[in-house]
């Protein structure tokens, strides 16, 4: 069985000549289907960089980035911005919320991005709004939410689209200890439902779901813990 994701001397260079800055420096990646990985590293080690090129957000300078087998090098903005509307769903930091709609609308963005009908997309965010134990917050604007319950919606628009991998930088970054817990419990039932999930955190404690994790330091895998 071939990876769901396989990265291969991977590099990505900012800028030219002394102020270059290599944030990425030859690292090489292979994630199985279903597994679930944690990525460690310090501030400037270069994980978000690498989960940015995972999720097609960027491109790497050198280097090979197999998603489910297709080398995503060969793709042009409008082909990398398909593939990861159809595969990848992220979750960030910072929730990513669009302030002044509901927490329904949110949930349905990417749908309507890929052209959905409105009933269909209208089901289908309710589907996740449900996942995620927010049904009763459809009409709620992120601003009438807590943070962990904002965590929640994030988690709920990434799952609309159905995609096999979950990207989640940071997910409980900005959250208390309780919705913490609760976000991390709903990315443990995905990987449990056979989703590819990719974590970004420095916290051993969230690492800690993770079946193995993957320590970057100065843009190469230093270690693989499982």
């Amino acid at each position: 069985m071939s990876p769901v994701i396989e990265v291969r001397d991977l590099r990505k260079t900012y800028g030219n000549g002394d102020t270059a800055v290599h944030a990425l420096r030859g690292l090489d990646l292979i994630v199985q289907k279903g597994e679930y990985i944690a990525i460690m590293g310090a501030s400037g080690s270069g994980k978000s960089t690498l989960l940015n090129i995972l999720g097609c957000l960027d491109i790497a300078t050198s280097g090979q980035y197999l998603l489910d087998g297709i080398d995503t090098g060969e793709f042009d903005e409008e082909q990398l911005s398909l593939l990861r509307n159809r595969k990848i769903g992220f979750v960030f930091q910072s929730f990513n919320l669009v302030p002044r709609t509901t927490a329904l609308a949110n949930v349905e963005l990417p749908l309507v991005y890929a052209g959905v009908r409105r009933a269909q997309r209208r089901e289908r965010a309710l589907a996740a709004l449900e996942l995620v134990g927010l049904q009763d917050r459809t009409h709620h604007r992120p601003n009438e939410l807590s943070g962990g319950q904002q965590q929640r919606v994030a988690i709920a628009r990434a799952l609309v689209t159905s995609p096999a991998i979950v990207l989640a930088d940071e997910p409980t970054g900005n959250l208390d200890t309780e919705s913490s817990r609760e976000v991390l419990g709903i990315l443990d039932r995905l990987n449990a439902s056979g989703r590819t999930v990719v974590l970004i955190t420095h916290e051993d404690e969230v690492a800690s779901h993770a079946m193995r994790t993957v320590r970057v330091v100065d843009g190469k895998v230093a270690g693989v813990l499982v």
